[in-house]
């Protein structure tokens, strides 16, 4: 998830684009949708906005399938330059060159390349003593206890990004929030990895480091 925030929506849908009555709830800016719950209900995905335009507070999104308009006050410049310039999975992950990374089981090769552009130097391809950042790999139900393992390899203030197949209970962000929890390591973000992957962020707790 990106940026969410609570606000009075008005939708115009398609063919007619008339606008309704104004609703209260939820907005949300998501990896590849802005997305609204509350009296309405919209969902806009990014790809297809024609036109983003903010005037006096008022964020305005133009797509096929309507227009949606979204009060968000002072922030609505901020969503709307997050949805005109899209980060990149790298930033979204934290990705910086001076970073010691640490990339460990079967990742695709594109991914281990982009992240050795990003830093001026290939990644560590074992747990280090002493990392930034780990990405690993869980391929199968069991993978998550080796959270346990690589607590101690990141620095206090360092990550661990567990990098999981949606769609599977057996193997979920909800079973390695689990395993996550059980090695002293909480969650803060999750990032839409690929079209078939999700990645948790886990961190050591503040008071433990």
């Amino acid at each position: 998830m990106g940026r969410e925030a609570t606000c009075r929506a008005r939708l115009a849908p398609a063919p007619s684009k008339r606008f309704g009555p104004p609703a209260e709830g939820k907005a949300l800016l998501e990896t590849d949708d802005v997305i609204f719950r509350g009296g309405i209900r919209a969902r806009v995905p990014l790809r297809e906005i024609e036109a983003v335009v903010v005037k006096a507070g008022l964020l305005s999104l133009t797509w096929p399938g309507g227009r949606l308009e979204l009060s968000l006050g002072e922030a609505a410049g901020k969503w709307a330059d997050a949805i005109r310039n899209p980060k990149s999975v790298l930033e979204k992950l934290g990705v910086e060159p001076g970073r010691t990374v640490a990339i460990l089981g079967k990742f695709d090769a594109g991914f281990v390349e982009a992240v050795a552009r990003r830093l001026g130097k290939p990644p560590v391809r074992r747990a280090p003593k002493r990392g930034d950042m780990v990405f690993l790999a869980l391929a199968k139900p069991g993978d998550e206890a080796r959270l346990a393992a690589l607590r101690p390899v990141i620095a206090p203030a360092g990550a661990i990004w567990a990098v999981y197949p949606k769609g599977r209970r057996d193997l979920s962000e909800d079973t390695v929030r689990a395993a996550a929890k059980g090695s002293g390591l909480v969650d803060v973000k999750v990032v839409r990895f690929s079209e078939t992957l999700g990645a948790l962020k886990l961190v050591i707790p503040r008071a433990s480091r």
